[in-house]
């Protein structure tokens, strides 16, 4: 089982933490890291791009000119494709980019990424976050003496969410519940802040 550091809110080292080797120390694969990293940013499309049709532009749906006689190449629509101001031929239409991958595999990918960063040393376990007052400054404080100086995805259980307040005008900080952990957020930002009591059970509900 791993071993990992375990700093106190004042910056001091505090007794080590063994890691679950299901979670934490998975075998890291890059390729289902990919997938489920490429999932995630199709559905983040908008897929509003939109255009019209000759059936959806507007104008007269009669035949500009007859058919023979006239010197001019045949026409049946001012709203052709090949008019000035007519139809798109096979435009953008609104759709959903969204798809989901296998339940278990997104599942292996999470302990692909998490494990990732602990080899990488990129995760920082701090033995609690107790704030005098739901400050922002308190919490930057907490975060600057634990050596988080940059971006930072900070994993809390339900008795943590009053955090949401603090971090919330943090430039470059993300708040987010053991539940709705997600890959592109574990590899997105700089550190991992994890709070020790709530280490337990990111291995329940992740392993």
């Amino acid at each position: 089982m791993p071993t990992y550091k375990v700093t106190n809110a004042d910056g001091s080292q505090a007794e080590s933490l063994e890691l679950g080797e299901r979670v934490f120390g998975a075998p890291v694969d890059r390729s289902l890291l990919h997938a489920a990293v490429n999932m995630q940013r199709a559905s983040f499309r908008q897929g509003t791009s939109s255009t019209k049709g000759r059936g959806e532009v507007a104008g007269s749906g009669k035949k500009p000119w007859k058919q023979k006689h006239t010197g001019r190449a045949r026409s049946g629509s001012v709203r052709s494709p090949i008019w000035r101001h007519g139809g798109i031929v096979f435009g953008p239409q609104p759709r959903d980019y969204s798809y989901r991958m296998p339940r278990k595999m997104y599942r292996l990918a999470l302990r692909s990424a998490l494990s990732s960063r602990v080899n990488d040393g990129d995760v920082v376990i701090l033995a609690g976050i107790a704030l005098p007052e739901q400050k922002t400054r308190h919490l930057a404080t907490v975060l600057s003496d634990a050596g988080v100086s940059g971006g930072a995805l900070i994993v809390v259980g339900e008795h943590y969410l009053a955090l949401e307040r603090a971090s919330r005008n943090l430039s470059g900080v993300k708040l987010t519940k053991i539940e709705n952990l997600n890959v592109y957020d574990i590899l997105r930002y700089e550190k991992i802040v994890l709070i020790q009591g709530e280490v337990e059970k990111i291995q329940e509900f992740w392993s």
